[in-house]
């Protein structure tokens, strides 16, 4: 059954939006991957329309952040998990047992492949409705100035440069996965040090999530610290936390 809150009536077209390639003999005919591509588009579109009407003053580059920062995987996993897409997504057994159910990138395509469906089902203004509703919060955040809220990469060259006057080295380890579910695994380093790694869709979505994951290492070191009372230098490795 169709969640109240997903403008379709098709539930052949909702089934198609919500079966991933793992489960399907067919991934162009029966998986969402079709309508995830063309739902991106439409998400894109509908969301760069909204910026330039908006905000008047901004020039390409602010807009172009501000995008960014509302169709990235973070906010439209986010999104697809308040909808509950979570609990209609159809996966193999395989799948499910490494936790695809959950997986971001996994919640961010079925996003845009709802999208995609309400297009062909109702027209790109029921889907501009959807879309601007569902997102709301994060337009509203970047209408408020807040661009860039997910550039982990910045803040931790911020914090970077006031600590140590260092600027952190971005290494890619690895890929993996299909060429449509491509994952990228990178690594930020200090002298060499691991602080943080991360995986994404992208090198981009990858370096942020690697960046993110060093600034919650650095936080919690900083959190101990001032728990404990301890000595700058006492056993927080080489990086100087």
């Amino acid at each position: 059954m169709i969640p109240k809150t997903i403008p379709l009536k098709d539930e052949a077209l909702f089934r198609l939006a919500t079966c991933h390639r793992s489960a399907v003999a067919d991934s162009v005919r029966d998986s969402y991957e079709r309508l995830e591509f063309f739902g991106d588009s439409v998400l894109g579109l509908v969301v760069a329309q909204y910026l330039y009407e908006h905000h008047t003053d901004w020039d390409q580059g602010m807009m172009s952040k501000a995008r960014s920062s509302v169709v990235q995987e973070g906010p439209l996993a986010e999104t697809a998990l308040k909808l509950g897409l979570d609990r209609h997504l159809v996966l193999s057994a395989s799948e499910e047992s490494t936790g695809g159910r959950q997986r971001p990138a996994v919640l961010c395509d079925i996003f845009e492949a709802i999208i995609g469906a309400i297009y062909i089902e109702s027209g790109l203004e029921k889907a501009r409705w959807f879309i601007l509703e569902q997102l709301h919060p994060f337009l509203m955040q970047v209408s408020a100035g807040d661009v860039s809220p997910n550039d982990y990469k910045s803040r931790l060259q911020e914090v970077a440069q006031a600590k140590w006057r260092r600027t952190p080295n971005y290494r890619i380890t690895g890929e993996g996965g299909s060429a449509h579910e491509r994952r990228f695994f990178v690594q930020v380093l200090f002298d060499n040090e691991v602080l943080g790694e991360g995986t994404g869709r992208s090198k981009k979505e990858a370096e942020q999530a690697a960046a993110r994951d060093a600034l919650e290492a650095i936080e919690r070191v900083q959190r101990a610290r001032e728990l404990h009372r301890l000595d700058p230098g006492d056993g927080y490795g080489a990086s100087g936390i």
